[in-house]
């Protein structure tokens, strides 16, 4: 009895599928020394605020917004070369602040995320359009990192906070 028991359980054990959790792929800055000098200061033109309250309103740049028009703005702040006053000197430079309050749902931060993704995405896709007549996932690994040099996401996550409801 105990040896059927046995097979019984290497049976299940051995043909059962175990489900793996996948997260969202971020690559964390590398650690820094301690003795290194702080980073220069960031124009403000340069950093697009985004912020999610604990009711799911989105405000960019202390602007009510809605998420399907997102993309579109940060596609226009990345990409502004110094155009606009108030938009980013160039895609170098431009920095998103995501920020959230501890009350936002996973579905809206996820929501948010997904589209200051995808406006890098299509901004990429223009450009590697424009140099080698291709999209960004056809191009080689050399030339992905040319265009990846020439807009480079630069999204900072920040610690969530209480920012109340309104």
């Amino acid at each position: 009895m105990a040896d059927i028991a046995f097979l019984l359980l290497i049976f299940f054990l051995v043909t059962t599928t175990m489900d793996t959790d996948t997260g969202i792929a971020r690559k964390l800055p590398p650690i820094l020394p301690e003795n290194l000098p702080p980073p220069p200061p960031i124009k403000e033109k340069n950093v697009f605020v985004v912020l999610i309250n604990s009711n799911d309103n989105l405000f960019v740049e202390d602007d009510y917004m809605d998420v399907k028009d997102l993309r579109a703005e940060a596609k226009r702040f990345i990409s502004n070369f110094g155009r606009l006053e108030n938009y980013s000197d160039n895609p170098q430079k431009a920095v998103i602040s995501l920020q959230n309050d501890r009350g936002t749902s996973y579905e809206m931060f996820i929501a948010v995320q997904n589209e200051l993704t995808a406006a890098y995405n299509e901004l990429r896709d223009e450009e590697s359009d424009k140099r080698f007549g291709k999209n960004f996932d056809d191009l080689t690994e050399k030339q992905k990192k040319e265009i990846q040099e020439f807009y480079p996401q630069k999204i900072s996550e920040a610690e969530p906070v209480n920012l109340g409801g309104g």
